[in-house]
């Protein structure tokens, strides 16, 4: 093994350090791939779709609109956080960012129903949906 000088070492591990430090100053940039930028997508479209759908939150109903609306812009707030459809879900169609209240759904007259377990049902036809199209 080979002995560094004083002088080199010290070097070495200056030039260690500071790598590290930009290393984990710099910001994660996450990103969905092209084929989960579809799925989320798509999920998005599944939810469009439901005319009659009210979006619950912060104890004010919303119309689908309003509610596709809202998560495309969390979408775009969040977007150096999102990988997947499960992100997009957690951090966009789940709960109120000021209140950490959970959104809801009600579809027509049915029953209210916490909104993150309604988008993941969604989800898994979205998956289901688009495996089968190949």
């Amino acid at each position: 093994m080979t002995r560094l000088a004083p002088g080199h070492r010290r070097t070495l591990v200056l030039g260690l350090s500071a790598a590290l430090a930009v290393a984990f100053m710099a910001p994660a940039q996450a990103t969905p791939t092209a084929e989960e930028q579809k799925v989320i997508e798509r999920l998005i479209q599944r939810v469009e779709a439901k005319r009659t759908m009210v979006f619950i939150r912060n104890d004010s109903e919303h119309d689908v609109a309003g509610a596709v609306k809202h998560m495309r812009s969390k979408f775009d707030h969040f977007k150096d956080r999102i990988v997947t459809a499960e992100d997009f879900i957690e951090l966009c169609a789940t709960r109120s960012e000021l209140t950490g209240e959970p959104y809801k759904v009600r579809e027509g007259k049915g029953p209210v129903r916490e909104a993150g377990a309604f988008m993941r049902d969604e989800l898994k036809m979205v998956r289901a949906e688009l495996r089968k199209a190949g």
